[in-house]
């Protein structure tokens, strides 16, 4: 009996975990991402770090002459927060300006909310990216 209720405790504590995992994984993919202050269109790749941290990299550009930053990885230090169903305590850095603000994300349907500030969140600007469901081919 008391094995049967340990594998019982053990299939939902399982069950659960790949839960939260798959909320919290929901942020990652592609994203068509553009910049607040140039107006120019990317590609932003979000994925799962070996840590279980999020990030995210660039990896297409509307502007050929900025395909430099194919690969650069701009967004880091994300970690999922299931009470606020939030990605939070992450940095943003813009190459524009190479100004790295904190920043967190949130999902609002097929739209991802990304917010960069300076100290509190009141004092920032927040930008949305569409989802996509594959990725661009650069040209």
């Amino acid at each position: 009996m008391k094995k049967i209720i340990f594998l019982l405790i053990t299939v939902c504590l399982g069950t659960s975990i790949a839960s939260a995992q798959s909320k919290a994984d929901a942020v990652c993919g592609f994203y068509y991402a553009k910049d607040p202050f140039s107006k120019e269109g990317s590609q932003v790749k979000i994925y799962r770090n070996s840590q279980g941290m999020y990030e995210g990299i660039i990896v297409w550009v509307e502007n050929r002459e900025k395909i430099k930053y194919i690969n650069y990885k701009f967004l880091r230090d994300f970690v999922y927060d299931s009470d606020d169903n939030e990605w939070e305590d992450g940095k943003i850095y813009h190459p524009g300006n190479g100004k790295t603000y904190k920043s967190y994300l949130k999902l609002e349907g097929n739209k991802l909310k990304v917010r960069g500030y300076i100290g509190f969140s009141l004092i920032g600007m927040s930008m949305y990216w569409t989802k996509e469901t594959k990725q661009r081919v650069q040209k």
